[in-house]
C-alpha cells in the first residue's frame, strides 16, 4: 500500500482537510507526489522555478498523481557578500533540508520532484532526500546567460577590488554591475551552484544531460515534464536515493568534480551528503581521485568561457565520456537504468546534436570546451587536500587556480582574526608579497563559516599578490574563487586548532606538490620540527578559548551543533 494511504487510514482528519485545500474526492485516493522548490523572488537561480513548478504540476495530474507545492526559498550568498548575511549561508544549508524533513515527515507523501539551483539550495534537498530515502527526482533550475563580452558574476569581486583601488572609473564599474546578471538562473561559472547542479547529474539523481541547461532554454521545461512522469514510475519502481547515491555514485561525482575543477564547497557538500546515508567520505578519497582524473573543462573561474556553454558541449554526459574508463557505469540512477545504460541511450536519442547546434550559432566546437582525456588542461583534477601541523585534520586548496611559483614556498604569516581585518590590510597595501594572510576563527563553531571571497578577490586581482602571496583560513570560498587560497582548515581556531596558535612573523611552508602545510620557524626564523612541536605546545597552554559568538537563534543553534570542516560541517 503506498504511504499516502496507509496514513490517510490512520489519520480520519486528512480527507476532510484535503479537500478543504481544493481536492476531490478522486484526488485522496491517488499518488501523492510532493513538489518542493527554492522558488522566490530572492535572487535569479531561485525567481523562475514557479515556471518549473508548474510545469511539472501540470504533468503528475495529467498522468493521474496528485502534486502538492511546497517551497523553502533560499538565500543569495552573491548578496550575502560583505556583511554579515554570509555567515548564514553554510547555516541555510541545514535548515532548508530540515524544512524539507519537516514538509514531507509531518505529511503523507508517496515519492517528490525538487527542483533546485543554488549554492546551498541544492546539497539542502540531496540532504533532504538522502535522509528522507522516498523516491525522489531532482530537477536542476540551469544557468543564466552571460552577459556583454562573456561578462559574468563572478568578475565583479575583481572589479570592485580595481574600483577600491581607484584603477577603473565609477562610470566602468556600474557598467559591470549593472549587465553581469541578464537573465535568471544560477551565476553563469563554474563556482558552487553550477557544480552542485552537476554533481545531483552525476551522483544519478537527476535525468540525464540535464543539469546547467540554460535557465531560458525551452529545454529546460521538457526537462521539468520529464521529471513530473518519472516520480511516477519510481513509486512503482520502489526505487529510492540510497538505491541510487551509493559509495560508487559518490566516487562517479567526486571524479566528474576533478574533470570540471568544481568548486572547493563541494568537499563540504558531498560529505554532508553521504552522511544522511551512512556513508564515510574521508577528504583523502578527493585528493586520491583527483590525482586520477584529467582536468578537461574550459570553463570560468579556472576556465575561460561562461559556463552558460558547458550544456552546449554536451553537459555532464559529455564529460563523463571522457574519463568513461574510469567511471562505475553499473551504477543505477533514477532513469531505474545504469550509467552506462543512460550515456548509450543519449547518443541514440541525437542528444550531443541537440546541444551542438547551439555551439554552432556561436562559432564554437566542442573542444573549445571539453577537451579530450589525452590533451587535458592539466594532467589531474582541481583540489589537494593538505595536511600539516597547522591542519592535522586537513585543509583544502584548488591548486588549479594556484601560479606555479606557490606550488613549493615558504612564507611570512601575517594573521587576523576576523574578514574584515584582513581586506582591509590587503587593499591598503599592508600586506606585502611573500605574506600568508590568515584568517581565522570563521569556521562553522566560529561565525558559521562564511566565505572568504572579497578578500581572495582582492590579493587575486594585485598583480603584485596573486603569485606571491597565500591566503590560509578555517573559512571557505567563493566557488568563484581564484589564486593562492587555502581553507577548511581543521579543526578550526574556535576549538583550538593549531591555525588558533600561529603568530605574525611565523614562517608557514606550503608544499602542494606533497601536500603539506607547516609552520616551520618563528621570526623569520626555521626551527626544527621537534621545537615547533615545543612551541606549539607552550603557545596551546595560553590559549583562552573564546566564548561562542552567536548565542541564539539559526547561528546560535549551528555553530554549537556544527562539526568540522573536513566533516562537511553539518549539524551533528
Amino acid at each position: 500500500m503506498l504511504r499516502s494511504q496507509l496514513l490517510r487510514k490512520k489519520a480520519p482528519e486528512m480527507d476532510p482537510l484535503r479537500i478543504g485545500t481544493g481536492w476531490n474526492i478522486k484526488d485522496l485516493s491517488k499518488p501523492q507526489i510532493i513538489i518542493e522548490s527554492t522558488f522566490g523572488d530572492s535572487h535569479p537561480g531561485s525567481v523562475h522555478l514557479d515556471k518549473l513548478v508548474y510545469t511539472t504540476y501540470k504533468t503528475i495530474v495529467k498522468k493521474g498523481g496528485k502534486p502538492a507545492k511546497y517551497f523553502v526559498t533560499d538565500m543569495c550568498d552573491g548578496q550575502a557578500q560583505g556583511h554579515d548575511g554570509m555567515n548564514y549561508s553554510l547555516v541555510s544549508r541545514e535548515y532548508i533540508a530540515n524544512m524539507i524533513e519537516i514538509h514531507v515527515g509531518s505529511t503523507p507523501y508517496d515519492a517528490g520532484v525538487f527542483i533546485v539551483s543554488c549554492d546551498k539550495g541544492v546539497p539542502a534537498h540531496l540532504q533532504a532526500i538522502a535522509r528522507l530515502d522516498m523516491p525522489s527526482v531532482v530537477v536542476c533550475g540551469g544557468v543564466m546567460k552571460a552577459g556583454p563580452n562573456m561578462l559574468t558574476l563572478e568578475q565583479i569581486g575583481t572589479y570592485s577590488a580595481k574600483y577600491e583601488r581607484k584603477e577603473i572609473t565609477e562610470e566602468e564599474f556600474n557598467y559591470y554591475k549593472h549587465n553581469a546578471c541578464p537573465t535568471c538562473g544560477a551565476c553563469s561559472f563554474m563556482g558552487t551552484a553550477s557544480t552542485m547542479q552537476v554533481m545531483v547529474e552525476a551522483l544519478g539523481m537527476a535525468l540525464p544531460g540535464t543539469a546547467l541547461i540554460p535557465a531560458t532554454a525551452e529545454e529546460l521545461t521538457e526537462v521539468a515534464e520529464r521529471a513530473g512522469k518519472q516520480a511516477l514510475n519510481l513509486i512503482y519502481k520502489d526505487l529510492k536515493p540510497s538505491d541510487i547515491m551509493t559509495k560508487k555514485a559518490f566516487e562517479n561525482a567526486i571524479m566528474v568534480h576533478a574533470a570540471i575543477a568544481g568548486s572547493t564547497n563541494t568537499l563540504l557538500h558531498l560529505p554532508a551528503i553521504a552522511h544522511e546515508l551512512g556513508i564515510d567520505i574521508e577528504p583523502e578519497l578527493f585528493d586520491k581521485i583527483h590525482r586520477n582524473i584529467p582536468y578537461i573543462l574550459n570553463i570560468r573561474p579556472s576556465g575561460y568561457y561562461p559556463a552558460e556553454y558547458f550544456w552546449y558541449a554536451g553537459g555532464v554526459p559529455a564529460v563523463m565520456e571522457e574519463i568513461k574508463d574510469y567511471l562505475h557505469l553499473d551504477v543505477i540512477t533514477v532513469t531505474g537504468k545504469t550509467l552506462g545504460e543512460n550515456l548509450e541511450y543519449l547518443k541514440d536519442i541525437g542528444y550531443y546534436d541537440r546541444c551542438h547546434k547551439y555551439l554552432e550559432k556561436i562559432g564554437l566546437d566542442k573542444r573549445d570546451i571539453i577537451k579530450n582525456k589525452e590533451n587535458p588542461i592539466r594532467s589531474q583534477g582541481a583540489v589537494a587536500i593538505l595536511k600539516g601541523n597547522i591542519a592535522p585534520e586537513g585543509a583544502v586548496v584548488k591548486h588549479s587556480a594556484v601560479d606555479k611559483k606557490m606550488m613549493q614556498v615558504v612564507l611570512n604569516a601575517r594573521v587576523f582574526d576576523c574578514e574584515e581585518d584582513a581586506l582591509n590590510a590587503v587593499l591598503t597595501k599592508e600586506i606585502k608579497p611573500g605574506d600568508a594572510v590568515f584568517i581565522r576563527y570563521e569556521g562553522p563553531k566560529g561565525s558559521g563559516m562564511p566565505e572568504m571571497f572579497y578578500t581572495t578577490e582582492a590579493i587575486a586581482s594585485d598583480e603584485q599578490l596573486v603569485s606571491t602571496t597565500a591566503l590560509i583560513t578555517d573559512g571557505r570560498f567563493s566557488g568563484a574563487t581564484r589564486g593562492p587560497a587555502i581553507g577548511h582548515v581543521s579543526p578550526e581556531a574556535s576549538e583550538g586548532g593549531p591555525i588558533a596558535l600561529v603568530e605574525d612573523g611565523d614562517l608557514i611552508k606550503v608544499d602542494i606538490p606533497n601536500r603539506r602545510l607547516d609552520l616551520v620557524g618563528v621570526n623569520g626564523e626555521e626551527k626544527s620540527v621537534q621545537e615547533i612541536k615545543n612551541i606549539l605546545e607552550e603557545r596551546k597552554k595560553k590559549w583562552i578559548k573564546p566564548k561562542q559568538k552567536y548565542t541564539k537563534g539559526a547561528l546560535g543553534v549551528y555553530t554549537k551543533l556544527a562539526v568540522s570542516p573536513m566533516k562537511g560541517g553539518y549539524m551533528l
